[in-house]
């Protein structure tokens, strides 16, 4: 009986499909259809529609697997009623930068995103920690492995495989963290396994809680990884641990760029002045021997300690040695000397070049300068939304300099819906919920609309509870 309904079917369904009637070719359900046409189509409907529904499984392609659902964050999502925002502002800033200043935003203040709205793939290491899982279950998708692996609490030499990419790499900073020489001893055991491009991130891992017991280790790296790269990493953590391998013709010509001088009568005071730098060439050479160096191989070749040389440094006088120092510090100096830098760029016109040293920094101290820069001269909010990142909780922006800035371009005649869109979203990323509230008001009043895309980003922040921890 199925199979001769089955050969009715396609006959049934090829008539449907052409916009004939097909009742006559359904032959084996006659009686049942009658001899009235309309009602005979509609009862063969709903017959062929149950035969198809109950009798007719369809086989699933022999490639299709059942994935692992979508684990759940530590961090909620963002409240449903946000949600809409979120997808606003991500689709306004396509960017990868944009994009990756939102979501340290949102886990900053303890919140994730929903996974309609954004999911990172394997790849996205700009991500926050917070979503390791997912970008794991997104290379569980990408590959042929249906097994999701069930990592413990801890890493450790042994277990190294049963933890996804992401999830290894939280893990391993965790115990760098909490136990700085266990992490050492199972990047010891299985970095060499991994490729160049998992090495490196991973080789990172050791800037936290970086120390003299580091050194063999580095020092092995540096002399026999496979990779550029990682050998390079490996010298600039060796580097700051005061380990620099910059020695003979090229740093004693690097120090021939410079001189040490004297200055003041009263108070004398050391100066740095820039030598043997009248042709492009010559730049070009300097540049190239300050990519190389390290910041305290260069001090020694001056006398000085690398302290001194950053307070020595002539700052606003020659801009490409500005930023070649500041490149220098951030790769080779310490923690100390990297705050120190920031403190002295962040004095004069130098500070284009904080943007340089700010990853090294920690987010509070990123907030102080970014705060201390609005106040002090007109520094925008985009660039202070470059140094303070995503984090910052500041409070009266708009009182600084930028914000007036800001409030007259918004009520010059001639604007634009476009204008002013960056500046926004920047001030928007930097403030604090209330100031995010009060900035909102003082817009209104300059004349935007409440509804206005431009004050997304300042809306979502005075909406979002700030569940994050404090810098």
């Amino acid at each position: 009986m199925a199979e001769a309904i089955y050969d009715a079917m396609g006959a049934v369904l090829t008539r449907w499909t052409m916009g004939s009637a097909a009742a006559p070719a359904a032959a084996i359900w006659s009686a049942e259809l009658g001899a009235e046409p309309a009602e005979a189509e509609l009862r063969l409907l709903a017959l062929s529609g149950q035969f198809l529904g109950v009798a007719v499984t369809a086989e699933p392609p022999p490639e299709l697997r059942v994935l692992p659902d979508i684990p759940a964050l530590v961090l909620p999502t963002v409240p449903e009623t946000l949600r809409p925002l979120v997808r606003r502002i991500l689709a306004a800033f396509k960017d990868t930068q944009s994009k990756a200043e939102l979501l340290d935003f949102l886990a900053a203040r303890g919140w994730t995103t929903h996974p309609a709205e954004w999911m990172p793939t394997a790849n996205d290491d700009d991500a926050p920690d917070v979503y390791a899982p997912w970008r794991d279950w997104a290379g569980i998708a990408a590959s042929n492995n249906v097994v999701q692996r069930q990592a413990g609490d801890r890493l450790t030499a042994e277990n190294w495989e049963d933890f996804w990419p992401a999830a290894r790499k939280v893990a391993l900073a965790e115990l760098r963290r909490r136990d700085p020489e266990a992490a050492r001893t199972v990047l010891e055991a299985k970095l060499a396994s991994e490729n160049a491009d998992v090495r490196l991130p991973l080789l990172s891992q050791l800037a936290a809680g970086l120390s003299e017991a580091d050194i063999p280790f580095l020092e092995g790296i540096a002399a026999s990884d496979r990779a550029p790269k990682v050998k390079a990493l490996a010298a600039s953590l060796l580097a700051r641990l005061g380990q620099g391998t910059a020695v003979g013709d090229d740093i004693a010509e690097l120090a021939g760029f410079f001189s040490v001088k004297m200055k003041g009568v009263l108070r004398r005071s050391r100066v740095i002045q820039f030598e043997n730098v009248k042709t492009p060439a010559q730049v070009h050479r300097r540049a190239a021997l300050l990519e190389s160096a390290d910041i305290a191989s260069l001090a020694r070749a001056l006398s000085l300690s690398p302290q001194e040389l950053v307070d020595a440094w002539n700052w606003d006088e020659d801009r490409h040695a500005d930023a070649a120092l500041t490149g220098l510090v951030a790769r080779t100096g310490t923690d100390s000397l990297v705050a120190q830098t920031a403190e002295a760029v962040s004095q004069g016109d130098a500070s284009f070049f904080l943007a340089t040293l700010t990853p090294r920094l920690p987010s509070g101290h990123r907030s102080e300068l970014a705060e201390k820069l609005l106040r002090m001269r007109s520094f925008s909010f985009d660039m202070a939304k470059t140094i303070a990142g995503g984090t910052a909780r500041l409070d009266n922006p708009l009182t600084a300099p930028a914000g007036a800035t800001l409030l007259a371009a918004l009520r010059r005649d001639g604007v634009k819906p476009s204008d002013e869109l960056t500046e926004l979203f920047a001030l928007g990323l930097i403030a604090s919920r209330a100031a995010a509230r009060q900035a909102l008001e003082q817009l209104n009043g300059a004349g935007l609309l409440q509804g206005d895309p431009r004050l997304d980003m300042l809306r979502l922040n005075a909406a979002l509870d700030d569940n994050g921890a404090k810098p």
